[in-house]
């Protein structure tokens, strides 16, 4: 089958074997396993940090999120059947998505959105995993709660940002308050429903305290949480709680300490790595963020479309990641 692969971890992402087209063996799906036609996928920060830290004697292949359609189950599949539409995020422990043939585990993939067409779709399951479960599993907010109380998104512009903002306008009463530092950055996530956008380069505090939203109760940090953590220590409520999903080198978390404040860490990945006994959950989440956007509660984040899966767009894709500019997600579709 053809995929798009590396070997070299840490190279720049215009050099040559940084990624590269290449045919490699097709997948055998396993008991639990739906065996997908890869239909359209979408490049997450993961892509490039695991390009930059991993690699092999084998060509790896990256890629955590996909639509398609699936083409063989194992022997103990239940859930689905050949010839079903899905969208899924996959596992980090597994071989990625950047091919046309994939394997998955049943119990982390969902039936895709019948509104949005492949590329669409494509752009939605990592990042809407990543920001249920911040919300809901890690912070611990309930569905339809959160009057009178408030969430900061820090990076709210981002593949997470943009359905996590949705995602606690929609289904929570929080008071969300989203950050931004450019125009059209600014515009992006207000359109997903934040109901106060803030520029990150400026202190945080001194622009919740001119929208009367000093203190907050809840932050989220996306992006550069080492950088902004003395700012968030401050504009948290005593017995607040702060959840994060970057790989800061180091976090000094003392100064919670004073305010009991309460930190969380998000890894989507972590139920599939560790086969948790709730794993299933995350097939539940992703049929329910399907019928909420059939619904028209939720809609795709889509940013850029950069054309079909080869090395050469894969590579631009990358790049604009890295660059830090990105708004929304970036989808390829077709090989």
């Amino acid at each position: 089958m053809k995929a798009v692969v590396y070997t070299q971890p840490g190279l720049p992402i215009q050099e040559a074997q940084s990624l590269f087209d290449a045919d490699i063996p097709d997948p055998e799906p396993g008991p639990r396993d739906l065996l997908i036609e890869v239909s359209a996928i979408a490049v997450n920060p993961v892509d490039t940090k695991i390009r930059a830290s991993r690699g092999g004697d084998k060509p790896q292949v990256l890629g955590w999120d996909a639509v398609g359609v699936v083409r063989e189950i194992g022997p103990q599949v239940t859930l689905f059947r050949p010839g079903d539409e899905v969208f899924y995020a996959g596992a980090i422990d597994r071989a990625g998505s950047y091919s046309q043939l994939h394997v998955v585990d049943e119990r982390i993939v969902g039936h895709k959105p019948r509104s949005l067409d492949n590329a669409s779709a494509a752009a939605l399951p990592l990042t809407a995993i990543t920001a249920w479960e911040l919300l809901f599993d890690r912070l611990g907010i309930d569905e339809h709660g959160g009057k009178g109380q408030s969430l900061l998104v820090v990076g709210a512009a981002g593949g997470v940002g943009s359905i996590l903002v949705q995602l606690a306008s929609k289904l929570t009463q929080l008071t969300v308050i989203g950050t931004a530092s450019r125009p059209e950055t600014q515009a992006w996530v207000k359109a997903q429903g934040a109901h106060h956008v803030i520029d990150h380069t400026v202190p945080i505090a001194l622009q919740l305290e001119k929208l009367k939203l000093n203190p907050v109760d809840y932050v989220i940090s996306l992006t550069h949480t080492d950088t902004y953590l003395p700012q968030l220590v401050e504009v948290l409520r005593p017995q607040g709680k702060l959840a994060l999903i970057d790989d800061p080198a180091q976090l000094d978390v003392m100064p919670l300490k004073r305010k009991s404040l309460s930190l969380h860490w998000e890894l989507m990945f972590t139920r599939s790595l560790y086969k948790t006994e709730d794993m299933i959950n995350q097939h539940h989440l992703l049929d329910r963020v399907s019928k909420l956007v059939d619904e028209g509660v939720l809609r795709t984040t889509v940013g850029e479309h950069y054309g079909t899966i080869c090395a050469d767009n894969l590579k631009r894709a990358h790049a604009l990641i890295e660059s830090g500019k990105a708004r929304g997600k970036i989808v390829l579709e077709g090989f």
